[in-house]
């Protein structure tokens, strides 16, 4: 570290730091020099700053409060995270393409990054730092922007030059693949469950042969020329199209299929740097077939449209929050010919809702060969809830009671099937056993789909009644919530084969 920066520090030690009590914590593995500018991240209370000295463009680009000839404090704001975009590269979200493992690892808190990037940064997998859907977007209150903010400074304090992405996830509507990609992202998850017709699942096949026949001729045509009575030879796979199963497929996917091209060609091709695209089919009850996959994936790359991962609809259940539901055999069978087909055709396979699904782990990692992407969104934010329980028992009454009664509330945002009864009553457990809570199914789901409604809910005063002191003990229990996210998401790791 520079002595420049010393005076600074003792500055902010002997000063508002002696006046608050409280001290300052430096984060060494963020310092960097460039030119004749030094930077070092600190942070004075619950509040983060990046220290800056020297001359330079660099340190005049910087917005903040002189404190010392030449050195000020600035504030962890968007526009000086697009100052260390400008200025450090490994700072700004890239591409990682088809051969390298990622893992998405959504932080509900903008907390939660420093902890990925230590559990991630001796595997052999990349992190997808910023990855927040619409959904929970409006949920928590928080803009792609505050994402981005958050992972690019994360990467700046853990001094990790290794690489991240940046995910615009399960987006729908163009407007938004429009902004996200304006805003600096790395990879688009387009959500193709809108253009997925829901009700052909459980059709007959006297009404799949209606509706298949009141589609354009020229489409029709189309399909049964290239498909109808076919067999096709898949890296070892055997599959063929029937004309039920091929009028079947069109139904349930020409529109997806017609979407994503003109989305890869009127946004993702147009991009002058490199964009994971990623082709979601998994938002829907209709379990992806192998043949149906296949299906969507030749189409795909026949017009053009180039994949960097799909993500299929697995057999059994990929519930929030828990273990895998449903026969292992058979996903073990399925999921096999999904690697395969993704292997002939060159791209990813994509895991999503993967959070927390250990039994199935070793057998995505066998078959995949370490190559895929995986999403985890909601079980940091349940680590959260973890040290919460530990280190502030009152909150975390407080929450589990208003998690309860809002549960039913929602329940309209996310699948989840939960026994409640199953849940101990609070009255009957110690503040030494509430962490515990972490570790029963219906407790996570429970934590899981009212996240939103904890984080937002307000008093009769407007204040918040939950998220100021939920912040705060995470602020002063940093170093817990560390290193719970690396046991927590470092498991996934190694039941994946990938540390």
């Amino acid at each position: 570290m520079t002595m420049t920066l010393l005076p600074i520090i003792e500055m902010l030690a002997q000063g508002e730091v002696a006046e608050s009590t409280t001290h300052v914590k430096v984060y060494e593995k963020s310092y960097k020099n460039y030119e004749n500018v030094h930077l070092l991240m600190v942070k004075v209370g619950n509040e983060k700053y990046i220290l800056a000295t020297g001359t330079g463009l660099l340190y005049d680009e910087l917005v903040g409060d002189q404190i010392v000839d030449r050195g000020k404090k600035c504030p962890l704001t968007h526009e000086n995270r697009l100052v260390l975009n400008r200025y450090f590269d490994y700072t700004k979200p890239r591409a990682f393409g088809t051969k390298t493992a990622t893992i998405g690892l959504g932080d509900r808190l903008g907390l939660a990054s420093p902890g990925h990037i230590e559990t991630v940064r001796k595997s052999k997998m990349k992190p997808i730092l910023a990855q927040q859907s619409i959904r929970e977007l409006n949920l928590t209150n928080r803009t792609m922007e505050d994402i981005l903010d958050a992972a690019a400074f994360a990467v700046f304090q853990t001094g990790y030059e290794g690489g991240y992405g940046a995910d615009g996830d399960h987006i729908k509507e163009e407007s938004d693949i429009k902004d996200a990609l304006s805003l600096g992202v790395s990879m688009i998850t387009l959500d193709c469950s809108d253009q997925i017709d829901k009700t052909i699942e459980e059709a007959t096949a006297e009404k799949i042969e209606v509706e298949y026949e009141e589609l354009p001729k020229r489409t029709r045509d189309y399909y049964q020329e290239r498909y109808l009575n076919k067999t096709f030879q898949v890296n070892g796979l055997t599959l063929t199209f029937d004309r039920l199963s091929l009028m079947r497929n069109v139904l349930l996917y020409d529109e997806a299929i017609v979407f994503t091209t003109h989305v890869f060609k009127e946004y993702i091709n147009k991009e002058e740097r490199a964009i994971d695209f990623e082709i979601s089919i998994d938002e829907t009850e209709t379990v992806t077939s192998p043949t149906a996959h296949f299906f969507v994936a030749n189409e795909l790359i026949d017009r053009g449209v180039q994949v960097n991962s799909l993500a299929p609809r697995f057999c059994g259940e990929f519930q929030k929050g828990i273990d895998y539901i449903g026969d292992i055999e058979q996903f073990e069978h399925e999921l096999r010919e999904h690697a395969l087909i993704s292997e002939h055709f060159g791209y990813k396979l994509s895991i999503h809702s993967g959070s927390d699904k250990f039994k199935v782990f070793p057998i995505i990692g066998k078959y995949t060969k370490g190559v895929l992407h995986i999403k985890t969104a909601g079980t940091n934010w349940l680590e959260a809830v973890r040290v919460i329980a530990k280190t502030n028992p009152p909150l975390y009454r407080d929450m589990h009671t208003f998690a309860l009664e809002n549960f039913e509330k929602a329940l309209k945002y996310y699948h989840v099937t939960p026994d409640l009864a199953s849940i101990k009553p609070l009255d009957k457990v110690t503040d030494s056993e509430l962490p515990d809570y972490m570790n029963n199914d219906a407790a996570r789901q429970l934590f899981h789909v009212t996240y939103g409604l904890i984080l937002t809910d307000k008093n009769d005063q407007d204040q918040f009644t939950f998220k100021d002191q939920f912040y705060k003990t995470l602020y002063d229990h940093e170093e817990e919530y560390t290193a719970a996210l690396m046991k927590h998401i470092g498991r996934h790791i190694d039941k994946l084969g990938l540390r």
